[in-house]
């Protein structure tokens, strides 16, 4: 467990009053390199960009899976419990720098795997447009009630 894993774990801990398991999936450069996020408003590094899955209970097995990636851009993953009963990751953008051609096919192509791992629950930041989400959400429910887009600009989607 990494260290921020830990100090997610106490955190949980600490508010709830019970115990979690938490594990990280960090996203690397093709050379293996960690994907560094984009500083802070101040310019102050923040870290890895992972993938990360907190379960309440003790002792929960993960696995992680990787997810066909652009040559040129991050590796991604699925972050999932052994028993898949839940599943997370951070699909493609679709932008330029991460899935440059025509319709996402990376991002399309990771969805598919994603939902082939077979999770009760699927989460994570999806990227997904509106065409894609109907994909996402065949014989599945929203957990957020109020059913809304998550960001919502020229082009709309869910996370």
């Amino acid at each position: 467990m990494c260290c921020a894993d830990a100090d997610l774990e106490r955190e949980l801990e600490a508010r709830t009053g019970r115990a979690w398991s938490v594990k990280s999936a960090p996203l690397a450069h093709p050379d293996g390199s960690p994907y560094q996020c984009h500083p802070d408003r101040t310019g102050r590094p923040r870290g890895t960009q992972s993938v990360t899955l907190a379960v309440a209970g003790t002792d929960t097995r993960f696995d992680v899976h990787p997810l066909t990636s652009p040559p040129w851009g991050p590796r991604r993953y699925a972050l999932c419990t052994a028993d898949r009963a839940f599943c997370t990751t951070h699909l493609s953008s679709g932008m330029r720098n991460d899935d440059r051609q025509k319709g996402a096919p990376y991002r399309r192509t990771q969805l598919r795997e994603l939902l082939k791992l077979g999770a009760d629950v699927v989460g994570g930041d999806l990227n997904l447009m509106p065409r894609a989400a109907a994909i996402a959400y065949k014989g599945r429910n929203e957990c957020d009630p109020r059913n809304r887009w998550t960001y919502v600009t020229r082009k709309r989607k869910i996370d």
